[in-house]
């Protein structure tokens, strides 16, 4: 069965278990930047299909290697969402804008 996503690093192991044969390869920087953008989409979808906590595990994982390939620390990207939550809001009060007249 084709597959040519990206998939967690344990995943082989587990197919293996389970009696099969994963093949798999290596991919350069430029295709994993690809396929990350790719993997963030494909588990933004489910998340929009199953609203679980595994599905936001899932989200949060991929924006974590988002950030590591960037070069991007995690404590960074968490100042930057407060500066920008002081300085435009967060969504906890629920405001839905209907129009702009």
């Amino acid at each position: 069965m084709k597959q040519n996503k990206l998939v967690r690093d344990k995943i082989s192991e587990i197919i293996k278990k389970h009696g099969k044969t994963p093949v798999t390869h290596i991919a350069s920087d430029r295709e994993y930047w690809e396929k990350l953008k790719e993997k963030l989409t494909e588990e933004a979808k489910e998340f929009m299909e199953d609203s679980n906590k595994d599905e936001i595990v899932d989200l949060l994982e991929i924006i974590y290697a988002i950030c590591d390939f960037r070069k991007i620390k995690k404590s960074e990207i968490e100042k930057l969402r407060k500066n920008k939550a002081r300085e435009r809001g967060a969504f906890r009060k629920k405001i839905i804008l209907d129009e702009i007249k």
